[in-house]
């Protein structure tokens, strides 16, 4: 009921707050949405012509009116258009959901809608409570334990990664200037997607790949399809126990926010122990401003603090503003002297580190 006294304004911003906190109650119900709709092979189904949503239903071996339902509900979130009552088309961003594509990103739809992941989050609130890893105490393990015990899950995680690369694989090689530098090594670099793009884009640059051997999994494929396996070394090893030397540049993209700070510092140092006079630690990960609200949130939507709490309840990171790099940086031995937003690839930047 609106107060008496309240103005149109009041009631106005009522029913904004409202609408709001509905469609954000709802959202699980939106991922899960999303991900029935990969599953079903919905997008691929549809195809580049309206479709009946019976002839979706045959096809997906679906019952047709609870297809018909999905196609709706898919159509409401912008993903799909009803061109004509029961007949769908696919919208560009509902495009993005067909794992044909070279920018798809079904396989990172797949992830993070995946029941490993979303379980933790149910217990957020003990996270907050405690600090303590929710995924730990549900699973009995870490994530990245869990990881290698499941080489499905393993590989769907590999994947997604590499679809979430994607967009910063684009933007990074012609947004830094690799060409001073002679070796570079991707500390944690999974399948190698990000690497590849910087040594197709830089030919006199070689490369190294470091992760574990379930990390690295399909990291050869990747070298092989750019025609990169004679630039490139994959090496099977633990950040937290040494990074190979041989590079003046040291790549570190997503890697940070998964682990605490004195983890961080660890493998910040590990670079540092390594680093050659003239050498560079380079950082790409989203930095948060310092006081919530300020324009460098609206590149994502609040979406990096989302991914913060991730980090809180899945593996025990965080997201971090420049102080707190500042800080980590200056605890391995080394110096952070630029933040630089990387354009077309919000809301990631580089931050470059030297020796202290």
């Amino acid at each position: 009921m609106t107060h008496p006294e309240a103005t149109d304004a009041d009631t106005a911003a009522d029913a904004t707050g409202r609408d709001l906190i509905a469609r954000l109650a709802f959202g699980s119900m939106a991922a899960q949405t999303l991900r029935a709709a990969v599953r079903l092979g919905v997008v691929e189904l549809v195809g580049d012509t309206p479709r009946r949503a019976a002839d979706v239903a045959a096809d997906a071996r679906a019952e047709p009116q609870p297809m018909t339902r999905l196609l709706r509900a898919l159509t409401g979130l912008g993903l799909l258009r009803e061109t004509a009552p029961d007949s769908f088309s696919v919208t560009p961003a509902g495009a993005l959901l067909h794992p044909g594509r070279p920018d798809s990103l079904a396989s990172f739809v797949r992830m993070f809608t995946e029941p490993t992941i979303i379980r933790a989050w149910e217990h957020l609130d003990d996270s907050v409570r405690t600090g303590e890893i929710a995924f730990d105490s549900v699973f009995g393990t870490d994530f990245f334990s869990h990881l290698a015990q499941d080489p499905d899950l393993s590989s769907a995680f590999n994947s997604a990664m590499s679809q979430a690369s994607s967009e910063t694989a684009a933007a990074l090689p012609h947004a830094f200037d690799f060409g001073r530098f002679t070796a570079v090594t991707d500390v944690g670099g999974g399948d190698g997607t990000l690497l590849a793009a910087v040594l197709a884009a830089h030919p006199g640059i070689e490369g190294v790949v470091l992760d574990t051997a379930e990390g690295l999994a399909e990291a050869s494929d990747t070298m092989a399809r750019g025609g990169l396996a004679g630039r490139c070394s994959l090496v099977a090893g633990d950040f937290f126990h040494t990074v190979p030397g041989g590079s003046d540049l040291y790549l570190v993209k997503s890697v940070l926010h998964d682990w605490t700070d004195d983890q961080a510092v660890t493998i910040l140092r590990h670079c540092r122990e390594v680093l050659p006079p003239g050498g560079l630690v380079l950082i790409v990960e989203p930095v948060l401003p310092e006081v919530v609200g300020t324009t460098a949130d609206a590149a994502d939507g609040g979406i990096t603090y989302l991914s913060d709490l991730n980090m809180l309840v899945n593996v025990g990171g965080r997201e971090r503003t420049r102080t707190d790099f500042e800080e980590v940086c200056r605890r391995a031995g080394l110096t952070l002297t630029s933040v630089t937003p990387l354009a077309g690839a919000a809301p990631f930047a580089l931050i470059e580190a030297v020796a202290a």
